[in-house]
């Protein structure tokens, strides 16, 4: 069992563009690197990709294999692209938070979804729930296999050796690398090549406000793929320069802002990269070359993010208004 050729070839080598209008009179650059436009919608296509290609050739993934990974949207899309391609059983799961649309795209891949409803007791979030539940299914079914992408080191290896590696060959050292962080597989695998070029470039971590990756205080966030209940596997210490926190309403400002300015409808995360941008604009060195990783496609959250109801009662501010859109 090989997983190549058809649609595993459109994965990696997204465009890299420069947002010329959105920074428009700053003494910066900044670049967005597009991960929306991999097949699956999003950066997690590069992991999924790496982690069950190891996995085949390490004998652990068969043609016989059940793979189950905990996630709050984009990388079960993935894992369930590549699974349909490879004719395999694919479970995921999830929480409430996940969007119906990922859901909704999950299935359309025959992807399985197992709903955990209560978050952990000790902790109160659903993560710890998630994983406790995907124990569960490894001992309930036979030649099941866990992706892991907390602890998976395939994950952070296939930001090194794709992701930063196309904006490096592009760009040459950056200055900053802006970078929101869940698994942390995306920041540890572009730390790791840029560390092992001894480039000068400073990393900046955009985390979800009451996320704990980073020691932050516990609290509530409404939006997956940023942030996370517990410090994953795939952190370090070094991993970044500075953290930035962002808010869901800051998410939300920041997507309008890459529609309004570049016609670019990205995720929740993408804007709270761009919020960051804004808020350490001032110490961002003249002349610096920025890159922002804009993780995934705006569509999966019409009905939060892009919905002026919802962040009016959800968020509390109106979006169409010249201070809150």
């Amino acid at each position: 069992m090989k997983l190549e050729g058809g649609i595993v070839e459109a994965i990696g080598g997204t465009p890299l563009i420069r947002l010329r209008r959105l920074f428009e009179g700053e003494p910066f650059e900044v670049y967005g690197k597009l991960e929306w436009m991999n097949p699956g919608g999003s950066a997690k296509d590069r992991p999924a990709l790496y982690m069950i290609r190891e996995a085949i050739r390490r004998g652990e993934i068969t043609k016989d294999t059940v793979v189950i990974e905990s996630s709050s949207g984009n990388l079960a899309i993935s894992l369930a692209q590549l699974c349909r391609y490879l004719g395999l059983r694919f479970i995921c799961v999830i929480d409430p938070r996940t969007t119906e649309q990922h859901k909704q795209i999950i299935r359309s891949f025959h992807g399985e979804i197992d709903l955990v409803t209560e978050p952990d007791a000790a902790t109160g979030e659903f993560l710890p729930a998630r994983i406790r539940r995907v124990g569960e299914l490894l001992r309930q079914i036979p030649k099941a296999y866990w992706t892991n992408q907390y602890g998976n080191p395939d994950n952070s290896l296939a930001h090194a050796e794709t992701t930063m590696r196309e904006i490096g060959e592009r760009l040459g050292p950056i200055d900053y690398l802006f970078c929101g962080v869940s698994s942390c597989g995306t920041i540890r695998g572009c730390m790791e090549y840029i560390r092992g070029r001894q480039w000068s470039t400073r990393i900046v971590a955009v985390d979800a406000a009451g996320s704990v990756i980073f020691g932050g205080a516990k609290g509530p966030r409404r939006f997956p793929g940023l942030g996370a209940g517990l410090t994953p596997g795939l952190y370090r210490q070094d991993i970044a320069d500075d953290v930035v926190y962002v808010t869901d309403g800051d998410c939300v400002r920041g997507c309008r802002e890459l529609v309004r300015h570049e016609s670019i409808l990205a995720g929740a995360s993408s804007g709270g990269v761009v919020a960051a941008i804004r808020a350490m604009s001032g110490r961002i060195a003249k002349g610096a070359v920025c890159v922002a990783i804009l993780p995934d496609r705006g569509e999966r959250y019409l009905g939060t993010v892009y919905n002026d109801d919802w962040v009016r009662q959800e968020l509390g501010f109106d979006p169409t208004s010249p201070q809150g859109g």
